[in-house]
């Protein structure tokens, strides 16, 4: 059997691969909505205040303290995580 016989055909890949460029960006979209829905941007509110004080409470300075909660509310922001996603599809097309 030669190799060339067990590789895909590279037009069925093209094709693979296009429907799930179409596809993924409305999938994100949703699975956005799904988490930051009403109640899921209370939770996050919420989630992100409690770290703050909580740092706070533990007797740390308020730059430092912003700062880590800065961090901490990029790690729970899905959107900003697959935001390059987009620009880097299209930077290699």
């Amino acid at each position: 059997m030669n190799n060339h016989e067990s590789m895909p055909d590279p037009e069925k890949i093209k094709e693979i691969l296009n429907v799930i460029s179409e596809k993924i960006p409305g999938l994100l979209k949703e699975l956005s909505g799904v988490l930051y829905g009403t109640s899921q941007a209370k939770q996050y509110g919420v989630a992100v205040a409690t770290f703050y004080n909580e740092l706070k409470a533990a007797g740390m300075k308020d730059e430092q303290a912003f700062e880590l909660t800065r961090q901490y509310m990029s790690t729970l922001n899905l959107g900003k995580m697959f935001q390059g996603f987009g620009s880097q599809r299209k930077h290699h097309e």
